[in-house]
């Protein structure tokens, strides 16, 4: 456990989200791997069956995922408060919570994988490999949640190191595996998607039982979980507008997928491409969002209210600083970044147009995603669920549709960076209210000290 109530701000926040970051990194080698190999062996249609994929999956488990922040916030409030029994509590009913949650999402994902992937205008020829890869994948959805689970309640208890440790035990398992299943036993895309779950499935396994070993909260019976429905409607409160945010963004990225799979394959794989870069270049400020979260969440708990801001300054200097440094990179590498996924000279054109249209304004998605990272530490995810309503439904998709007609794919990339700005304005804004200082489980928690003080004077 990592108290973040003490220390310096700056050095607390980036060496708590250095581990995260490392981690993250690992993580998405499993979907960039998988991209790099199948491109590479397979061919372009079935890298554009990879990447149309991804964000229907993203949609079936962002409710889940969302909910479920509420829980890792709630973890950090109480643990900041010192109320170690409610953590525990919080544990559990978490767990349970999210295990009969990912039993219903495989089931939903294997009976509607085909439908979603018609709405979203997956073209014939890439149509029954995207399926394919899709129903392997929810078949090992119970071992995605468990290790996002148990790695987001270490996050909130100040652990961000040790989910790093079995992230990379599981991305050597995964690339090992993809090149014997795609390269040795010509899977095709069955063993790419195989190779993914069977790593996240060692990943949580050596996870979970390891905790179940070593770390003092993971000490209770499976036979004797509490599901807590107090601490669950919380959480629910606290996590929901997250969640919603959450489909909201799936939703939205399939609108996007929709838009782009009107040009044909050629720019679905440049833009399957250019997302992998994309996804590396947002990490460092979307982990220090996350480490911001949690020493928001304890820092408030604590009612430490001037650390906070501190935090906050100091989270948005580091992630412009690295923001700029990534643009610098992506801009002028751009091409050979591309090029790793294929040897396709139009694949890697369009792919590169995105690095150069959305790489120049990282620094707008790093500012808005740290100023939401406050806000969800706070417990005020209403404002970050807004911002993703009016910077991606309001902005992004209606440009992308409109600027695409005479733009090409070019009008899709550039709805991108307008979308961040004006999501940017709103979170901003309402950090400068200071109305996030007053947190749900704060009041939470003073209620229920209210209730126990009134209790011994009777």
């Amino acid at each position: 456990m990592k108290d973040l109530t003490k220390g310096n701000e700056a050095k607390l926040i980036f060496f708590f989200s250095l581990p995260m970051l490392i981690g993250n990194v690992f993580q998405q080698l499993y979907t960039t791997v998988d991209s790099i190999i199948v491109g590479k062996f397979i061919g372009k249609s079935a890298l554009a069956a990879v990447g149309a994929s991804f964000p229907v999956i993203f949609f079936m488990v962002a409710l889940i995922l969302g909910i479920s922040m509420g829980s890792t916030v709630l973890i950090a409030q109480y643990f900041g408060a010192r109320q170690m029994k409610k953590v525990q509590r919080t544990v559990e009913t978490s767990l349970v919570f999210l295990f009969w949650a990912s039993l219903v999402i495989t089931v939903l994902g294997l009976m509607f994988s085909g439908p979603i992937l018609r709405l979203i205008r997956i073209p014939d020829d890439v149509f029954p490999q995207a399926r394919i890869y899709l129903n392997i994948i929810f078949s090992g959805m119970i071992f995605m949640f468990g290790y996002n689970a148990v790695s987001a309640i270490l996050r909130g208890l100040g652990d961000s190191k040790t989910p790093l440790y079995y992230l990379i035990i599981a991305n050597v398992v995964n690339i090992i595996l993809d090149l014997l299943l795609v390269v040795v036993f010509k899977w095709g895309i069955k063993g790419s998607a195989w190779a993914t779950v069977i790593a996240q499935a060692c990943s949580f396994m050596i996870a979970f039982i390891h905790l179940r070993r070593k770390h003092e909260i993971f000490q209770f019976k499976l036979t004797e979980m509490v599901f807590d429905k107090k601490i669950f409607i919380l959480a629910f409160q606290i996590g929901f507008p997250s969640a919603i945010q959450q489909v909201l963004v799936a939703v939205g990225m399939m609108a996007l997928v929709t838009i782009v799979n009107g040009f044909g394959v050629t720019a679905m794989a440049g833009f399957t491409a250019a997302s992998r870069i994309d996804s590396f270049a947002a990490m460092p400020a979307m982990n220090l969002s996350m480490a911001l979260t949690t020493f928001t969440a304890q820092n408030l708990g604590a009612k430490m209210v001037h650390r906070v801001k501190k935090g906050f300054i100091a989270t948005l200097v580091m992630s412009s600083l690295i923001s700029a440094g990534i643009t610098l990179f992506v801009v002028v590498f751009g091409w050979h970044l591309i090029s790793v996924f294929t040897a396709d000279q139009e694949v890697i054109r369009i792919g590169t147009r995105y690095l150069l249209i959305v790489g120049g304004f990282y620094i707008l998605f790093s500012t808005m995603f740290v100023a939401n990272g406050l806000l969800r530490g706070a417990g005020q995810t209403v404002i970050p669920m807004f911002s993703t309503i009016l910077a991606l439904w309001v902005i992004r998709i209606p440009l992308a549709a409109l600027l695409s007609r005479n733009m090409g794919t070019d009008g899709i990339w550039l709805g991108i960076p307008i979308a961040w700005f004006f999501g940017l304005a709103l979170s901003l804004g309402y950090y400068f209210t200071g109305r996030w200082k007053k947190t749900k489980a704060l009041s939470h928690l003073e209620e229920e000290v209210l209730e126990l003080n009134q209790g011994g004077a009777v």
